[in-house]
């Protein structure tokens, strides 16, 4: 691309000066993270979504600021009665990326949907022969198994056949996971025999190009000036600048050092709310943070210790001080602005002495060691996992547990969580779609068992009913199913839900057209800096 080209030199300078010499016209983010790279298949974390937003379109994807699906890299499709068809077609003239590795020779077509989604689907593509790769939300959601086959029947039209009515495919198809790679670039990475250069030096068709990325301090990323939609390119340059500390990354937002940044700690939102240089936008969480049971691992394959356990949790002490103002309480694995929610379970009481007494009956001493992994980065669902996790270490006390609290960087920390290393999790969700089967079913299925489902936990009344709701299309018939699912996961206690919290996000006085995303993604499509 002629403009990365043309800043490639100065970008340079820059990125080892620090962020004092960027181009005027440049938007700073505050991230809270590093990402594992940017081939956003293999990852479920908003750090890594977030990270590989600039660069990429979708078929659909999700207006912004809300959860319905619009036409993107495909301008229209066409779904059969049955429900099982489904006929993209595709926009014309698209461009991809360039970079001093590759100069695209093609626009966007049918090919790069196909090796999009055929890497996926097939354990012995050429490519994921070459570069070995999971991609949790794919399998998770049983996609792996229910799409039949993908056919281009002209250049720039796709068809999808499903083996069964999937009620949220489009919306799961406008989810990061499905970001459309360029099939040209991968070919000639086969060619130079270094495939693995996809998730870090990534060609996309979105709204900026990738530049830079230094772990643990920047990413940097350029405007795509060939964009499909210019109004949608406001900026020449867009810097995440990686801070994990929450505080940092208030002092650089109330310096200018950066215009955008997230997860505030409760304690800081008065004085970030009185500053008038900044505005705070705020609004209902669609996210759970929760304890994720492993049960898989004894003594929590017997629902009695699970059972015990979630009773003894203090959870008005873990909202007062963990959320203080900025939390509500969690009785239920998703949350209740999610249509389908059963707002008639209840909690099991706090009731530390029945719960060790049932802890006895089970067969656990007092005095057994277990770990709880705290998360180390902070989320609106968790803004402070260590003191969440250190309360729970003081409440498992009480009924004769001995927690040690153990804790990794996030990305080995969900690598090792997916691999059931660990007896106990603190984990946490912000929905990615809309729909009802992004919770039950990608948090909770046995499909999911090695992908999003920390728990572990694969119950077959559960999976059916799960499962017969997804490929429903009448929405009340699939809330009663849900429901019906949630009453059973929360007999079974694979986890114990504690909290969603109210999302409040920072930003400077200068920074326009920024959408608050209900599932937790920070998106600078459109978003310009104005006087």
């Amino acid at each position: 691309m002629r403009h990365a080209l043309m800043f490639a030199s100065t970008l340079a300078l820059a990125v080892q000066s620090g962020l004092s010499h960027a181009a005027p016209n440049t938007l700073v983010f505050c991230s809270e993270g590093s990402p594992a790279g940017f081939d956003t298949a293999q990852y479920t974390g908003g750090t890594d979504n977030d990270a590989a937003e600039p660069l990429y379109n979708r078929l659909a994807e999700f207006e912004k600021g809300g959860t319905a699906a619009i036409p993107s890299l495909a301008k229209s499709w066409d779904i059969s009665e049955d429900g099982l068809t489904y006929t993209f077609h595709l926009r014309e003239g698209v461009k991809f990326h360039s970079s001093k590795a590759f100069v695209p020779s093609r626009a966007f077509n049918a090919d790069d949907v196909l090796f999009t989604f055929n890497r996926m689907r097939d354990p012995q593509h050429p490519f994921r022969l070459a570069y070995a790769t999971e991609f949790p939300y794919f399998v998770g959601m049983g996609l792996h198994q229910n799409i039949a086959n993908i056919e281009k029947t002209d250049p720039l039209t796709v068809v999808f056949t499903l083996n069964e009515v999937d009620a949220a495919f489009i919306q799961n198809l406008a989810m990061n996971f499905a970001s459309i790679l360029s099939a040209e670039y991968a070919e000639q990475l086969l060619d130079r025999g270094k495939p693995s250069d996809i998730n870090h030096q990534p060609i996309g068709t979105g709204p900026f190009a990738f530049q830079r990325y230094q772990k643990d301090s920047q990413i940097r990323y350029v405007a795509h000036k060939g964009y499909w939609n210019p109004s949608d390119v406001k900026l020449d340059q867009l810097i995440f600048s990686i801070n994990t500390d929450a505080s940092v990354r208030m002092q650089k937002l109330r310096k200018n050092e950066c215009q955008v940044t997230l997860n505030p700690r409760p304690a800081d939102l008065p004085a970030l709310k009185q500053d008038a240089k900044l505005k705070v936008v705020e609004q209902a969480g669609y996210n759970l943070g929760y304890v994720a049971y492993n049960v898989e691992r004894a003594p929590f394959d017997q629902l009695q210790v699970r059972q015990a356990l979630d009773m003894a949790v203090d959870k008005q002490a873990i909202l007062d001080t963990v959320f203080q103002s900025a939390g509500q309480r969690a009785v239920n694995a998703m949350p209740p602005t999610q249509w389908g929610y059963d707002d008639s379970i209840k909690d099991a009481p706090y009731d530390p002495v029945k719960a060790k007494a049932m802890l006895e009956a089970a067969g656990v001493k007092p005095g057994t060691e277990i770990t709880l992994w705290a998360m180390p980065v902070q989320r609106p669902y968790n803004p402070n996992a260590k003191l969440m996790a250190e309360m729970l270490q003081a409440d498992w006390a009480k009924v004769g547990i001995k927690t040690r609290i153990v804790s990794y960087e996030w990305g080995e920390y969900l690598k090792r969580v997916k691999n059931g290393e660990h007896d106990v999790a603190l984990m946490g969700w912000t929905g990615d779609n809309g729909d009802p089967d992004n919770w039950l079913g990608t948090l909770y299925s046995c499909a999911s068992v090695g992908a999003n489902n920390a728990s572990r936990w694969c119950d077959q009344p559960y999976d059916a009913l799960v499962t017969k709701a997804k490929q429903l299309t009448d929405r009340d018939a699939r809330s009663d199913l849900y429901k019906q699912a949630q009453q059973r996961l929360k007999s079974q206690v694979p986890m114990t839900p504690i909290a969603h919290s109210t999302v409040s996000q920072p930003l400077s006085v200068k920074v326009a057209d920024f959408h608050v995303s209900p599932f937790g993604r920070n998106a600078f499509s459109g978003v310009s800096i104005v006087d």
